[in-house]
């Protein structure tokens, strides 16, 4: 379970960039790139109260550069989500509770929770293993 004191300890999108020592300039053009339409908005209507946006990644990860950039997107501008990244390797007691197939630390991983951290929705890396 994901708690409101452990999700604040995350790092928001400007920390998690400040902190990259590998593809930050990759990550941030594809942030700039990154295009949402009305459907992609909609999304998080459709999950019905998403407030708070967990990401894990690490920042050699060539799928987190393809993912995460879209989600960043996605909630910039909006005042009523907040978005925490978590760095793979730093947090093994997030990352072992979303394992891909039970037993990989597959990233990216993205949850949506409510305003009360009930897990709405979750995206695991879907390459096979």
């Amino acid at each position: 379970m994901v708690t409101r004191e452990r999700f604040a300890q995350g790092m928001s999108m400007a920390e998690y960039l400040a902190q990259m020592t590998a593809n930050r300039e990759r990550f941030a053009s594809a942030i700039e790139r990154a295009v949402i339409g009305p459907a992609d908005a909609e999304l998080l209507d459709r999950l019905g109260g998403a407030r708070k946006v967990m990401v894990i990644t690490e920042d050699w990860c060539g799928t987190s550069i393809m993912c995460v950039p879209y989600v960043a997107k996605l909630v910039e501008g909006r005042a009523d989500l907040e978005l925490r990244v978590f760095l793979r390797d730093e947090n093994p007691d997030l990352m072992d509770q979303y394992l891909k197939q039970g037993k990989y630390r597959s990233i990216p991983v993205i949850a949506f929770f409510d305003g009360d951290m009930r897990e709405l929705a979750r995206f695991i890396e879907q390459r096979p293993v």
